[in-house]
């Protein structure tokens, strides 16, 4: 908001987004903290607020609360705040390929897949996402760690990793979507 008009101004050309919803810029981050800063935001520039004012303040309303909707998803998922952070510090987003020397790793994923693909039952279903819950549980913390210990490309590993178990996730809740 402009100080002397108070008249909302467009947000700038590439905001931070942990400076913007006010965390560290830190792999750990209070998601309660995070929520609140949200509404809070969300409250100030949401478009409703903005029905009476100029187009041009409408215009900008709707671009903060797109700005913010997506600062507060990115920062809320551990793989997309990882990824993010590791473009804060110019690197690569992290690409699935990145792991594909960790054989092991292929045939657990591979089996999984397998498992997924020939699954009839609701109880097996079950089992793979607290398969995939728990891999990814254990995988945010070692990437918590990773960053903390300032070993990026461990990170990206990781993260890369992570997003193996993430289209997992969407493979079992699109199975899981009644036809």
């Amino acid at each position: 908001f402009c100080p002397g008009c108070r008249a909302l101004q467009p947000p700038g050309p590439r905001p931070d987004l942990f400076r913007l919803m006010a965390c560290d810029r830190s792999f750990r981050i209070d998601a309660q903290q995070l929520q609140r800063r949200f509404r809070s935001l969300q409250r100030a520039v949401h478009p409703d607020r903005f029905g009476q004012r100029p187009p041009e303040e409408q215009y900008y309303s709707e671009q903060h609360s797109s700005l913010i909707n997506k600062a507060y998803q990115t920062l809320l998922n551990p793989l997309s705040r990882g990824i993010y952070l590791l473009e804060l510090h110019g690197m690569e987003p992290a690409q699935e390929t990145d792991c594909d020397t960790d054989s092991v790793f292929l045939m657990e994923i591979m089996e999984i897949n397998e498992k997924l693909a020939e699954s009839k039952s609701d109880d097996i279903l079950e089992e793979i996402d607290t398969l995939i819950k728990v891999k990814q549980e254990g995988l945010t913390r070692e990437v918590a760690a990773a960053f903390e210990r300032d070993d990026l490309q461990e990170a990206k590993k990781l993260l890369a990793k992570m997003k193996y178990f993430a289209n997992l996730e969407d493979k079992l809740k699109n199975k899981k979507i009644p036809s």
